[in-house]
């Protein structure tokens, strides 16, 4: 006996998990995550929030992501097919793939001259930008939260007045040394 598919939503919501999480691969939320693949023991683009960047309006992706989801799931479906593997029904298409299958699905998908090539591209764009900029949330509040993507790149945090400086330069001296007349606040005079 065949258990039902999960609802739309819920099919929606970890399809679009498995994607974030092909992108930028994070660890699962609990040893029966399937949207998780779990080949990373950090946090990854879910864990950083590429769900709430997608379906935040100002993204222009929020209306698109059911037709998306669907999309790939149909696309997971076929490239099962044409493989010979076995789907778990109770689990949408994309997510039931191994995460080797799905990076291989998205491989093809995010090859220069697929029909839908944009799309997808913009899909992982997302991803990564929920991961390594955070564009959601402020920066104060990611960080506050433990942002898995900007402890990664290792931002650094603010000052106790919650400014940032950086006392020493980056690449270990100025890039040019002030001009005589600038002011105390760094502007020209």
């Amino acid at each position: 006996m065949q258990t039902e598919n999960p609802d739309s939503e819920q099919t929606r919501v970890m399809t679009l998990e498995a994607f974030a999480d092909t992108i930028v691969p994070g660890q699962k939320r609990s040893p029966d995550d399937r949207a998780i693949a779990g080949v990373s023991a950090d946090g990854g683009a879910v864990a950083s929030g590429a769900l709430a960047l997608l379906e935040d309006p100002a993204s222009g992706f929020a209306m698109a992501l059911a037709p998306l989801s669907e999309a790939l799931n149909s696309h997971a479906a076929s490239y099962a097919e044409s493989h010979g593997l076995p789907l778990d029904p109770s689990t949408p298409p994309f997510v039931a793939l191994s995460y080797d299958h799905r990076t291989a699905l998205l491989s093809e998908l995010l090859k220069p001259g697929h029909s839908e090539q944009e799309m997808w591209v913009g899909l992982a764009l997302f991803s990564n930008m929920a991961f390594d900029s955070a564009a959601h949330i402020g920066t104060h509040e990611a960080l506050a939260a433990g942002h898995p993507g900007l402890l990664a790149i290792g931002i650094a945090r603010p000052d106790d007045d919650g400014l940032w400086r950086f006392p020493e330069y980056s690449y270990g001296r100025p890039l040019a040394p002030l001009h005589p007349d600038t002011l105390p606040s760094g502007s020209p005079a």
